[in-house]
C-alpha cells in the first residue's frame, strides 16, 4: 500500500491544526496540492489589486511545490476557480505564463467560474497535481 505524506510549508503548518486539512498530500511521486489563494502567511487576503491577488496565489502554489521538492515545471494538472472568470481570464493567463513555462506538454487545465470562495474578497483559487522529480 502506498503511503500518504502530509506536505506543509513552514508558513502553512498552522493551517493543518486550524482547519484539519493538508496544503498537499504526497502519494508516491505524485503531489496533490489543495487550492491556494491570494493570501499572506497570516491569512490576510491580498486585496490591493487582482494582479497582486493572482500573483500571491501562484506564489503560495510555489511554496507548496517547493516543500515537496517540486517546481512549477512539474505541474501536470491544474484546476482554477474564479469568482469572475470572464473578467479575470486575460490577466490570469498572462500571470500563469510567468510561472508555468511554455513546454511541449503543458499541464491539463480546467478553469471554473464560481460565486464565492472560503473567505470574503478571495477571487482566485489554484489547485494542482504535480509529478515530483
Amino acid at each position: 500500500m502506498t503511503q500518504r505524506e502530509l506536505v506543509a510549508p513552514d508558513e502553512m503548518k498552522h493551517l493543518v491544526e486550524r482547519f484539519n486539512y493538508s496544503p498537499a498530500v504526497k502519494v508516491g511521486n505524485l503531489l496533490f496540492a489543495a487550492g491556494q489563494v491570494g493570501r499572506d502567511a497570516d491569512m490576510n487576503v491580498i486585496d490591493s489589486s487582482l494582479e497582486d491577488h493572482i500573483v500571491a496565489a501562484w506564489e503560495n502554489v510555489g511554496k507548496v511545490l517547493a516543500a515537496a521538492g517540486a517546481s512549477y515545471e512539474d505541474i501536470v494538472e491544474m484546476t482554477t476557480f474564479h469568482v469572475d472568470l470572464q473578467e479575470q481570464l486575460p490577466l490570469f493567463l498572462e500571470i500563469k505564463d510567468r510561472y508555468i513555462p511554455r513546454t511541449a506538454v503543458p499541464p491539463a487545465w480546467t478553469a471554473i467560474g464560481i460565486t464565492e470562495l472560503t473567505f470574503p474578497k478571495q477571487l482566485v483559487e489554484i489547485k494542482v497535481v504535480a509529478l515530483i522529480p
